[in-house]
């Protein structure tokens, strides 16, 4: 009795059921084809490096040292020949890199600058090579490097320290998605690649390494993986189509005129669509482990719940993930343009213009199309996880609700209950097989003779 007891236990509140071979089969026909195409587009677009281009010593394509800031002088702003009243800085700098390291430098810092300079503070120095020799250098920003890196390691000393195990996996995965940023979709996009090509590619590439290292290779994370996939596919085919509806050009701030300088075969169109696959795989990724995690554990919980039931159960959590999630990303984008819709603030432009400039369309284009995205992932990714557990629970050999049957010669359970030992518990179970070469035993017949018996009883 004690035997067929722990093992009916287990079965409620063990570990979910193994996924079945022909589960595994199904899911592998659609993922290992999908994984092979990526790391052949990998193969196929890898660039080998950023393309070498003359320098126009414009913006970011500086050459650049690194300097210390030796003496800081306050003097009025007339003796620099600075115009208007009040104090300037005079800042000696002094460049430590480079084939012009000793050499110094004055730099004059204006009352209405926001930077101000400290002695012994580390700074940034661009190059221009064809200026007069007094001129070659100016600073262009400060030195960062030590609160950079120390906020860094506090990020990744927590993320340990609360994940463990799968937090150590994630900053991994975070680090193999950067490189993937950096080695291939950025250089690969400067080689003259399709940059919505190259997305679509680098974005499985980052989402198949982060999801299966963080989560492992199990069959919740495939049905993660496919629901993040149809996902991209809808934002995909909706950005390309409102950004050709709606003329944007994807050339609106500074860094996309310069890039389109450089390199003008660029499709910077192709950019800002590129732009919109990557921005939304983070997210995206967010939502679908959780409802797939979602969908599992009510399943776990009840293992009795229909396709449908799992269904609504899981979009109903779906939909407070959506409403905060959202927001959230409406408001990220909202709060980096920030500045810009305050100078339209300035410039006391209606809504509806503001809305519908190149600038601000983009941004809202942006918004709504990875937010439809999101949306849409909420009942992709739940119907599929419904689906896919429901067909998960592998047929028991033998018993039913109240657990399998359990060893021995067979013996009176309950109602229907299981034969096992002393006696099974509750369900609809069978009774011990018989031995090979024998007829079944008198205890597994007696349940049809009692119900013969009480058949000629009601004819009488």
């Amino acid at each position: 009795m004690d035997n067929a007891h722990s093992h009916s236990h287990a079965h409620a509140h063990g570990p979910a059921a193994p996924v079945s071979s022909h589960l595994r089969r199904v899911i592998a026909a659609v993922l290992v084809p999908f994984a092979t195409a990526v790391l052949a587009g990998l193969v196929l677009l890898w660039p080998g490096g950023v393309p070498p281009h003359e320098r126009t010593g414009v913006g970011f394509d500086q050459q650049t040292q690194e300097a210390r800031v030796t003496r800081v002088v306050d003097v009025p702003c007339a003796k620099v020949n600075v115009e208007g009243k009040g104090r300037c800085q005079t800042a000696t700098i002094e460049v430590t890199t480079g084939p012009h390291a000793g050499r110094t430098f004055q730099e004059v810092v204006q009352p209405d600058q926001l930077r101000r300079f400290e002695t012994g503070q580390g700074v940034v120095v661009a190059y221009a090579p064809d200026a007069p020799r007094e001129l070659q250098y100016s600073v262009r920003d400060v030195q960062r490097g030590v609160p950079i890196t120390l906020l860094a390691t506090v990020f990744a000393v927590a993320v340990v320290a609360v994940g463990r195990l799968r937090g150590l996996m994630a900053l991994i995965s975070l680090g193999i998605s950067f490189a993937l940023l950096t080695l291939f979709i950025l250089p690969a996009i400067l080689q003259g690649a399709n940059p919505l090509l190259v997305a679509i590619v680098g974005g499985s590439a980052i989402m198949l390494v982060a999801l299966y290292m963080c989560h492992g290779f199990t069959a919740r994370t495939s049905v993660a993986v496919l629901g993040t996939l149809v996902s991209l596919v809808l934002i995909g085919l909706l950005g390309s189509l409102f950004i050709d509806w709606a003329l944007l050009t994807g050339n609106t701030s500074d860094e996309t005129g310069l890039v389109h300088s450089l390199y003008p075969d660029i499709e910077i169109r192709g950019l800002l669509l590129a732009g919109i696959i990557i921005g939304s795989l983070g997210v995206l990724d967010d939502v679908t482990v959780t409802q797939t995690s979602a969908v599992w554990e009510l399943k776990q919980a009840d293992p009795t719940m229909s396709v449908r039931r799992l269904y609504q159960a899981g979009v109903r959590i779906g939909r407070d993930h959506i409403a905060s999630t959202v927001n959230t990303l409406v408001l990220a984008y909202a709060g980096a343009a920030l500045p810009m819709l305050l100078l339209f603030s300035i410039a006391r432009s209606d809504v509806a213009t503001v809305a519908t400039s190149e600038i601000i369309a983009e941004e809202i284009v942006r918004t709504l199309v990875g937010s439809i995205g999101l949306v849409a992932s909420v009942p992709v990714t739940t119907a599929l996880a419904a689906l896919v557990v429901t067909a998960d629970r592998p047929a028991r050999e033998s018993g039913g609700p109240g657990g399998p049957a359990g060893p021995g010669n067979g013996g009176n359970g309950g109602d229907g209950g299981n034969s096992g030992g002393s006696g099974g518990h509750g369900g609809h179970g069978s009774h011990a097989p018989a031995p090979p070469g024998r007829g079944p035993s008198p205890s597994a017949l007696w349940p049809t003779k009692a119900l013969q018996g009480r058949g000629r009883r009601r004819r009488r």
